[in-house]
């Protein structure tokens, strides 16, 4: 019996030898587990594993392509692969050139501290537990849960100019809520994210430490106003400025969505392809934001890696240069159309999708303002944590974004006092062009995002998001009612 790597080097080979412009397979096996305490009892406890691979091939610029979870008729999908390139040229004009890239033999692995998968379950149920303990022991608290989540994807790429790439991923993360419900009105609070980590990531988070304060403040949202409807300064925390960042800047730099061929789903952009020359302004002067696949600060985002499903080099891309839109987000069959080569953004979800764009660790760059000096400048206005919901039009221009708790800043100091339901809405250049600080890198934050949505068929793919807090001038707060 052959192995793994003869089978699929033997496919690359087959590929080469038939009339095919390009070829390229990846293997995808990807372990996961899921944890979750609700109101005192154990609600779930799941794994899974997926293993397949998918293959790609281009014949006189046109693609087909073919996935199998049984590695035994590898050679059988290759020819559905070439078959479906061959057939689709009879209905298809528009050839695709790809962006060139290097032939790369090499390894790549998240460093971790802790096998999350070696971690004994009773351990992980233990931390769950005291948090719902914690949490209910809160007078008025009418539910709480608290889970964690882990996943090991192991990745080989190989191509037929050479390349033969295998990474190895990890990614751990948990999270708490707690929910209060008084005269028909439930508030909640909560905490999570998620790390390119190990079982110490979750560690770090000190959920049970986190729990008795959460719950506190979801039981005093019930009791709490309304947050008034106006124009107030605003400062965001790193837990809602990551959901900013994510639908007003990532999405909308995706290439894919500025050139049409990705707006079924979740909408187009606002760029066009004409504004990498245009000097468009995208906020203020600071304003500076990053497509970071190396986590050249040690954030540990989930948007890491070693190289893309496309085999290419992870890099580190201004998106927005103090204001000012700089770059789109790029993967191989894209990048040509606006004379560029690819940024590395081809990613898919699981072994039986095409990689797409997609978005890495999307990151607002550190300003230099103290977390002090930052309320500091508020005469009156509002502190915001955490999303509750969200909405954005399919352009990616008009948004509004509902959050957990507002904090009262008045005359330059948190008066302690809290308000429910705060929701601030704007345009989505007017916004970060209102932006007149941001905190340094010491009160930055790396948040993970497990679950960014794209395409169809649907694709779920893991981002993350690092930021510092930052402060917006005059926004526009509306009711919730």
């Amino acid at each position: 019996m052959l192995l793994l790597k003869e089978k699929l080097l033997e496919a690359i080979n087959y590929i080469k030898g038939i009339k095919a412009d390009y070829g390229d397979l990846r293997l995808k096996d990807i372990t996961t587990e899921y944890i979750k305490a609700e109101n005192g009892k154990i609600t779930s406890v799941a794994t899974s594993r997926s293993k397949g691979v998918g293959i790609r091939i281009y014949v006189n610029g046109i693609m087909g392509f073919a996935a199998t979870s049984n590695l035994d008729n590898l050679m059988d999908t290759v020819k559905l692969a070439y078959n479906t390139a061959v057939a689709s040229a009879v209905l298809n004009n528009n050839k695709v050139e790809l962006s060139p890239k290097k032939a790369l033999k090499d390894t790549y692995a998240t460093q971790i501290s802790i096998n999350p998968f070696e971690v004994p379950l009773n351990e992980k149920i233990g931390v769950l537990m005291a948090c719902n303990s914690v949490m209910s022991n809160v007078q008025d608290v009418s539910s709480c849960e608290a889970f964690m989540s882990f996943r090991k994807e192991k990745v080989i790429f190989a191509d037929t100019t050479g390349s033969y790439i295998t990474q190895t991923f990890y990614q751990s993360g948990g999270g708490i809520t707690a929910r209060a419900t008084k005269n028909g009105d439930t508030q909640e609070r909560s905490f999570t994210n998620y790390l390119r980590a190990g079982y110490e990531a979750v560690l770090n988070m000190k959920l049970p430490e986190h729990s008795e304060k959460l719950a506190q403040q979801a039981v005093a949202l019930t009791n709490a106003e309304n947050c008034p409807e106006g124009t107030f300064d605003l400062i965001l925390m790193p837990s809602q400025l990551q959901l900013q960042i994510h639908e007003s800047v990532g999405h909308p730099t995706e290439l894919d969505r500025v050139l049409g061929s990705e707006a079924a789903f979740a909408g187009a952009s606002f760029l066009a392809p004409t504004d990498l020359s245009a000097n468009l302004k995208y906020g203020s002067e600071h304003v500076t934001i990053v497509a970071d696949a190396t986590d050249s600060m040690g954030d540990l985002g989930l948007g890491t890696f070693g190289y893309d499903d496309e085999g290419v080099e992870a890099q580190n891309i201004t998106l927005v240069k103090k204001g000012v839109f700089a770059n789109f987000q790029t993967s191989r069959d894209n990048a040509p159309i606006v004379n560029q080569n690819s940024y590395g953004m081809g990613l898919a979800d699981g072994w039986s999708n095409l990689p797409i764009v997609r978005m890495t660790n999307i990151n607002l760059q550190p300003g230099h303002f103290s977390y002090d000096d930052l309320v500091k400048g508020v005469e009156y206005g509002f502190l915001l944590e955490e999303n509750k919901s969200w909405s954005i039009d399919d352009k990616r221009v008009n948004f509004q974004f509902a959050c957990e708790i507002a904090h009262e800043i008045k005359d330059g100091k948190l008066t302690g006092k809290i308000y429910k339901n705060p929701i601030y809405t704007g345009k989505t250049t007017e916004f970060w062009g209102s932006c007149d600080g941001v905190c340094s890198a010491k009160y930055r934050q790396m948040v993970g995002v497990p679950n960014c949505g794209k395409g169809q068929p649907m694709q779920v793919m893991r981002v993350a998001h690092a930021s510092s807090p930052a402060r917006f001038r005059k926004v526009r707060f509306i009711s919730n009612g």
